[in-house]
């Protein structure tokens, strides 16, 4: 994108302030412009924001039935994936999974439990409990 074209949408999303984004000159040459925004950025942002949420509720609804340990809901909470948490822990991304069924995460030890908890900045309490969690 030429920087002469580089959006400027004024996007409630930015609160009024910048981004920088790269673009490129008139000798082909990338440099960094400002932007105020772009509908389009802010709507893809939004349903990413939406879909996470909703993911995130249905891990809680899953957790509260039995079939989910709380990690996804604070995976979704803390806007990760699967391969962003395993990455974060330094854990394969079968073992993260693993560790989602009820039964296997109350086996988990101390130490992984406190690896999970510093990813995601809650305490061990806070990792485990999530019946007070947000509907």
């Amino acid at each position: 994108m030429k920087s002469h074209d580089v959006p400027q949408d004024q996007t409630p999303f930015f609160a009024g302030q910048k981004k920088a984004v790269y673009a490129l000159d008139e000798n082909g040459d990338y440099l960094l412009v400002a932007t105020s925004g772009w509908a389009v950025e802010e709507t893809v942002t939004r349903q990413a924001l939406d879909e996470l949420a909703r993911q995130r509720q249905e891990a809680l609804l899953a957790h509260r039935a039995g079939r989910l340990s709380p990690l996804p809901y604070h995976m979704y909470d803390k806007k990760m994936d699967v391969a962003t948490l395993a990455r974060e822990c330094g854990f394969w991304q079968w073992r993260v999974r693993r560790h989602f069924k009820p039964g296997v995460f109350k086996k988990l030890s101390s130490k992984i439990l406190a690896t999970y908890a510093e990813v995601f900045g809650l305490t061990m309490a806070e990792l485990r409990n999530i019946d007070d969690a947000r509907d």
